[in-house]
């Protein structure tokens, strides 16, 4: 047997028992994937309870929110996974192209919508989009399609690599605009992760990765906000009543929690004490609740979300279908970066950001395109499926 068969016949183990193929999408992704969206809707609903009282007269407000962006969201994943990829690829630039458009439109002055001092958001009639969100589901796609269109000019030559850096520099400088810092950091770390994944050299992805490093720290030192943002981080405990309150209030809530928690709906911290309960800071509510027990479970199923990704997106690379394979990457990287820097934020281990949990923070945007983006993972699980089929077919048979 050649070797080329011999790494075929390997891959179609994978799918292969006992001469019987395992049909329909994977399971465990799509478990997960509904596991950890039906516990981000109980903690919102948690998380949200006081404040959509005091707010709205409704302790379920904004529970009722999330479940219909869920509902959506799900919808849009169940149309996603009857779309190819090629689909995906041949607008892959043009979808760029609508990234920029997005984020140069809520720039300007009666279109975008202002909110807590920052310019995110395009207001569509009772709904708002807020712009950064689908930016994250067009930059993989393009990115993914740049390297399958100059795969041997990213590893070789630098100007392969730097023209997909200079688009995202452009990008990220529209959501500094906004301001949006979290969204840049975690675009521009994806990206990188993804250069890296198409062959970048190492000297070249580390030099780069110092210079975006460097970058960051500056323009976080240079912004008054930031830079206090930054001071409250290294010691919250120095103004626990001003600066250093959210996180001193997030710190409080993993302390009462300790092993197994006070008990679902049995917070404490989300009365009013910690800010952005339901949002940014849910993951503190989560801890308080289910204790390090239930905090080490989701980072777990976090985990196997990532590793997913990455296996799904490893075996579409060896049946060479390129595009799918950098995609699934990419949509590993964006899952496993914004998670734990939002789980990062809540512990007091990174300096505070405006980041949701994917898939489990109240905010509808974020939900609706995480959903699109487990849907289009699922779909690539499902073609790797439908290729593996082939090889089987054509390579077992021959060598039973």
């Amino acid at each position: 047997m050649s070797a080329r068969y011999k790494q075929q016949a390997t891959l179609a183990s994978h799918y292969h028992v006992k001469n019987k193929l395992i049909a329909g999408y994977d399971l465990w992704l799509m478990g997960i994937s509904l596991l950890i969206l039906g516990i981000g809707l109980i903690m919102v609903a948690s998380a949200s309870i006081s404040i959509s009282a005091k707010e709205f007269n409704d302790p379920l407000h904004y529970f009722w929110r999330q479940g219909f962006s869920a509902a959506i969201g799900l919808c849009l994943a169940l149309v996603i996974l009857k779309i190819p990829m090629r689909f995906w690829e041949a607008i892959s630039a043009p979808l760029l192209m609508t990234a920029i458009f997005l984020l140069i439109l809520i720039l300007i002055p009666g279109i975008g919508k202002e909110v807590n001092g920052s310019m995110r958001w395009v207001q569509l009639g009772p709904f708002a989009l807020q712009a950064s969100e689908p930016v994250k589901l067009c930059v993989i796609a393009y990115l993914a399609g740049y390297m399958v269109r100059h795969g041997e000019t990213v590893q070789t030559e630098f100007s392969g690599f730097i023209k997909p850096i200079g688009v995202l520099t452009f990008i990220s400088g529209l959501l500094l605009l906004e301001p949006d810092f979290g969204a840049s950091v975690v675009l521009f770390a994806t990206a990188l992760g993804m250069l890296f994944m198409g062959g970048v050299p190492l000297t070249r992805f580390f030099a780069w990765v110092s210079v975006a490093i460097s970058a960051l720290i500056t323009l976080a030192i240079l912004s008054p906000y930031r830079m206090q943002r930054l001071m409250s981080f290294v010691d919250p405990w120095k103004d626990p009543y001003d600066s250093g309150f959210q996180l001193t209030q997030a710190l409080i809530a993993f302390g009462r929690g300790d092993w197994f928690g006070v008990g679902l709906g049995s917070s404490v911290q989300k009365l009013f004490y910690l800010p952005e309960a339901h949002t940014d800071f849910v993951f503190s509510v989560l801890a308080e609740e289910l204790g390090l027990l239930g905090s080490i479970t989701m980072i777990l199923l976090y985990s196997f979300i990532i590793w997913r990704a990455f296996v799904i997106g490893h075996i579409a690379e060896r049946v060479e279908k390129y595009f799918a394979a950098y995609f699934a990457y990419g949509i590993g990287l964006i899952i496993g970066i914004q998670a734990y820097i939002n789980i990062g934020v809540n512990m007091g281990v990174l300096p505070t950001k405006g980041l949701t949990l994917p898939m489990m923070s109240y905010g509808g945007n974020s939900l609706i395109i995480f959903c699109m983006l487990l849907g289009i993972l699922l779909r690539i699980e499902y073609e790797n499926r439908q290729d593996t089929r082939n090889i089987i077919s054509n390579v077992v048979p021959t060598y039973a």
